[in-house]
């Protein structure tokens, strides 16, 4: 299953199994994947998340994060193990993430991924957490067509990304300047009194609201702007305004419209821009990865432009989409079917890992 074909250099084939550890933020994952002629096979999966300790705070808080992936690990790396139906010995590699991500947290993820690696004696791949949302795709639609445009939008990451190969040629075509989509979701969710995560009610209160009845500002779709490149500032400080002139006249604020209205402008820009570069570059097929592809309205409107460009769309279900280990499962298991280089022993966290470096040192 196991063959070398240079110093370093290690090449697993059908049948090995890959073991994901997530922790880059606040879920701690676990997940375990099979690879097979078709790609990593999803196993069973494990997350526990702490963002109920940090909803009072209006976002993360890194040190609470950090002791919540202590407490949790070994719980979630066991759990994964039960609902996969496989035994610790039988892993043949591990992939844990190594960037980007809060500091502190990452590398409780590495120092156990070191641990269970030393303790089965197998290799161990340091990788992109950025490239594990791309990845988490695989393990519901197979592999990628070459090549496939991106729209990664997660917490702190908007960005539009060239996939060659998920082992090692992604490429940035497009990032935001400023407040990321995700970022943007919290910040207007904290303005409107609905607590933290704020994707999840934003989206569920839209539902009930007019998405026409506020005519939000789209930020970077001028002529002069960069084509692919996002903003979200200005959309925040114009909710934050009309809210505060609501208050400031005596009036109810109209929390659904509210919400309707900014997720409209927020799904129209990532749609547009996303479909634009992909028919400028020529790349017929789609996917739309991270936290916030769970969102109803980006993934109906991703679909309905898609489809009016003939550009096919891959979207991961909702629980593939935020933070877990079976897409840095999947990221490992692309790199192990290449014949990758395992991580060296002074693997640590990268907090700014650049999502063109796929696997740390």
């Amino acid at each position: 299953m196991t063959t070398s074909e240079a110093p370093g250099v290690v090449r697993l084939g059908p049948g090995a199994v890959i073991l994901g550890i997530e922790s880059s933020c606040d879920e701690t994952g676990a997940g375990l994947v099979r690879l097979t002629d078709a790609g990593p096979e999803l196993l069973g999966q494990e997350i526990a998340s702490s963002s109920d300790q940090h909803a009072r705070f209006g976002g993360v808080v890194p040190e609470i994060a950090s002791r919540a992936h202590l407490e949790a690990m070994t719980h979630t790396v066991r759990t994964a193990f039960a609902r996969s139906d496989i035994a610790p010995g039988r892993v043949d590699a591990i992939a844990v993430t190594s960037g980007p991500g809060l500091a502190g947290a990452l590398l409780v993820g590495v120092a156990a991924a070191k641990a269970y690696a030393a303790a089965w004696d197998v290799p161990l791949f340091g990788v992109n957490h950025l490239a594990g949302h791309v990845a988490a795709d695989t393990l519901e639609h197979g592999p990628l067509p070459r090549p496939t445009l991106a729209l990664l939008v997660s917490g702190g990451h908007t960005q539009l990304l060239r996939i060659d190969d998920l082992a090692g040629r992604i490429t940035e075509v497009g990032t935001t300047v400023d407040d990321a989509a995700g970022e943007a979701y919290d910040k207007v969710a904290r303005l409107l009194g609905l607590g933290y995560p704020g994707g999840p009610i934003i989206d569920q209160l839209a539902a009930a609201g007019d998405p026409a009845a506020i005519r939000f500002p789209r930020g970077l779709t001028g002529p002069q702007d960069a084509p692919y490149d996002f903003s979200f500032s200005g959309l925040k400080t114009a909710v934050a305004r009309f809210v505060e002139s609501i208050e400031r006249a005596g009036g109810s604020v109209p929390v659904e419209d509210v919400c309707a209205s900014f997720q409209e402008a927020v799904a129209d820009v990532l749609t547009a821009k996303t479909v634009r570069a992909a028919t400028d570059l020529g790349i017929g097929t789609v996917v739309v990865a991270g936290g916030v592809a769970a969102n109803g309205r980006l993934r109906a409107l991703a679909r309905e432009r898609c489809a009016a460009a003939g550009l096919a769309l891959r979207i991961p279900r909702p629980g593939l989409c935020t933070d877990n280990g079976a897409m840095i499962a999947a990221v490992g298991a692309h790199l192990v079917a290449a014949g990758a280089r395992p991580s060296g022993p002074f693997l640590t966290g990268d907090p700014a890992m650049p999502v063109a470096r796929v696997l740390a040192d």
